[in-house]
């Protein structure tokens, strides 16, 4: 239960623990589930070694409950982690044995599904021989499975398409539920996409659909719908792929939440099952051969805008419905501020499309040929040269990025006397600060001509009305050293910091023992505040439990770590009564994370009601 929560650490304690009281099978396999999601999860936080080591760790887990009790789903679970990993001479040993445990499963559901996971895996070794598709492995894992293919061909001895699908016709008749059926018509369906022969694999894809009408099925209705809209495009037929596509994620709503909430591994698994659905769409959308519709943009937007959306939900493993502003359209972006451009870029597998829209103009759009991994490795490039302070690489790759995304607008953002420009930035994008972007032509950054710049993580999540709220600042900063769970601080230089605000600003300030959590709470239950202000130690990830802020402990006059749940704690009492407008997060690192740590900051905000937040490199 606690996996299926995302609490993986407390997971694994609890699994020990008993495997330490009776070394059970059963619980050698979950402990095996709970080490691989870890491994996931640390691989997602760039943590390659941890990563390594509970990958190692579950395939020993899965390899002791496969051989002692002949578990095929054990021996399952190692295959299909053996695979992303590239282990080709243990995958050899490992499939025939597997074979023969399936032999004597009965046709039960359960005994169906192992079969149809077995033949999936060898699909999944075959995709990736003959065809170059690493689609079918966790995609966190597909860079480095990729360089383990150029080093050495996987050489393994598996039944050729033509037996792996007579295996699945045989299934076919046992199945003895509509669900079950699905999956067998489907899969075959996906066996023939993957050998490339459309016409049968729309045939089995549409059966698939088909059983499922007088069931509410919408958890495998959406991987169909996905399934044949891809089948759909590589026949050209792209109106009716947009239209499977459409489906996909109309049931996808419905379900959504239960998968990021409630599934094992979701949190991890997201990018694998949910993400491409809508940047496939996208790009359908965007691929037109002539110039693409206002109809076409627009829900391309809103695709890439849900897509956002579920990204927050998934970091922090909840429903935002509640929490939900306005919906903006692009129809009424121009009451929010009608000297304002809103800038989207969309990353997509072969290049970078930036839409963009400006007041009382239709939506436009240009694309940039450059494919992703080029835009991923040149922001990553970008990101450590500010970091590291080198200036020369810092302005090469962000005139780079400035002519993808502000170069091709210069002549309509100057027409159009525009002062703000509104970036809902995409991927890693959102990892770059958009001042930085560098004109070459005007040898100056974006920050300095005369433009407001503003981000929003979607359009969805935000009341981007004006306020007229007074400001008036609650600070806090450590400028001590502190020991904190056997990590020490050194004490930052925040007293100039807090003091040059409260010269300019009404103001009440919080330094060192007086920065605890339990002053913050009463001040902000007792004070008309507008803006919080923190500078201390701070850290955020894609994981909320490494994202965090350094307080005083008054109890241990030592530090202790305010957790991004305990802050969002902190700040939703005040959303009742009167939302922060400004939460301010300066120290040193707090918006430097992994590549997803800035939905920390966009998830603290919203969750908490927060209407904008500022976070330093």
């Amino acid at each position: 239960v606690l996996r299926s929560v995302g609490d993986l650490k407390r997971s694994e304690i609890v699994l020990q623990s008993s495997l330490n009281l009776s070394e059970s099978l059963d619980t050698l396999l979950e402990l095996g589930n709970t080490e691989r999601a870890l491994s996931d999860s640390y691989l997602a936080t760039e943590r390659a070694e941890l990563a390594d080591k509970y990958a190692v760790s579950a395939i020993d887990r899965y390899q002791k409950a496969f051989n002692d009790g002949n578990n095929p789903k054990a021996g399952l679970n190692q295959l299909s982690l053996l695979i992303s990993l590239g282990k080709w001479s243990d995958i050899n040993v490992l499939i025939p044995q597997i074979d023969r445990s399936l032999e004597s499963l009965p046709y039960s559901r359960t005994g169906i599904y192992a079969r149809l996971n077995f033949l999936r895996n060898l699909s999944c070794i075959k995709e990736i021989a003959e065809n170059n598709n690493f689609a079918c492995v966790n995609q966190v894992r597909q860079d480095k499975l990729r360089q383990i293919l150029a080093l050495s061909k996987p050489d393994i001895k598996i039944p050729d398409w033509k037996t792996i699908a007579r295996d699945i016709e045989v299934i076919i008749p046992q199945a003895t539920d509509s669900q079950t059926l699905s999956y067998a018509l489907g899969e075959l369906g996906h066996l023939y996409e993957s050998e490339q022969k459309w016409q049968l694999a729309q045939n089995y894809t549409q059966q698939a659909l088909l059983t499922l009408e007088r069931v509410e099925s919408p958890e495998i209705r959406y991987e169909w719908q996905w399934q044949l809209g891809r089948i759909w495009q590589q026949q050209g037929k792209i109106t009716e792929a947009i239209s499977a596509y459409s489906a996909a994620i109309d049931n996808l709503k419905s379900v959504r939440r239960d998968l990021l909430i409630v599934n094992s591994e979701a949190q991890f698994s997201f990018r694998d099952n949910i993400e491409p659905i809508y940047r496939e769409l996208v790009d359908l959308l965007l691929q037109q051969k002539e110039r693409v519709s206002q109809e076409n943009l627009e829900q391309a937007i809103q695709s890439i805008d849900t897509l956002q959306l579920a990204e927050v939900e998934n970091f922090l493993n909840c429903d935002l419905g509640s929490t939900l502003q306005i919906e903006l359209t692009t129809e009424n972006l121009d009451d929010v501020d009608n000297k304002a451009g809103f800038i989207y870029p969309i990353i997509l597998e072969n290049r970078l499309e930036v839409i963009f829209k400006l007041p009382g103009k239709p939506l436009k759009y240009h694309t940039n040929l450059v494919d992703r991994a080029t835009v991923e490795q040149t922001l990553r490039k970008l990101e450590r040269a500010i970091l590291r302070g080198y200036p020369e690489s810092t302005i090469a790759l962000s005139e780079i990025v400035y002519n993808w995304l502000i170069q091709p607008l210069e002549t309509y953002l100057e027409s159009d006397e525009i002062t703000t420009l509104v970036f809902v930035l995409d991927g890693e994008l959102r990892n770059i600060p958009m001042g930085v972007l560098y004109d070459s032509q005007k040898q100056e950054y974006l920050i300095q001509k005369p433009y407001a710049l503003a981000l929003l993580p979607s359009f969805q999540v935000f009341d981007l009305q004006k306020q007229s709220t007074p400001l008036k600042v609650l600070g806090a900063g450590i400028s001590e050293e502190l020991q904190v769970e056997n990590k020490s601080f050194v004490g930052l230089n925040v007293t100039e910091e807090l003091g040059n605000i409260e010269a300019i600003i009404p103001s009440s300030i919080l330094l060192n023992s007086q920065f605890t959590q339990a002053n913050i709470q009463q001040n902000l239950n007792e004070g008309d505040f507008s803006v919080v202000h923190l500078a201390t130690h701070g850290n955020f990830s894609s994981n909320p439990e490494n994202t965090y802020l350094v307080v005083y402990d008054a109890d241990t006059t030592k530090g202790s770590l305010l957790k991004a749940r305990d802050l969002d704690k902190l700040l939703r009492q005040r959303r009742e009564r009167q939302p922060i407008e400004l939460l301010v997060l300066s120290a040193c690192e707090t918006a430097e994370g992994d590549t997803r740590a800035t939905l920390g900051l966009a998830g603290l905000a919203i969750q908490a009601g927060t209407r904008s937040t500022l976070a330093t490199l």
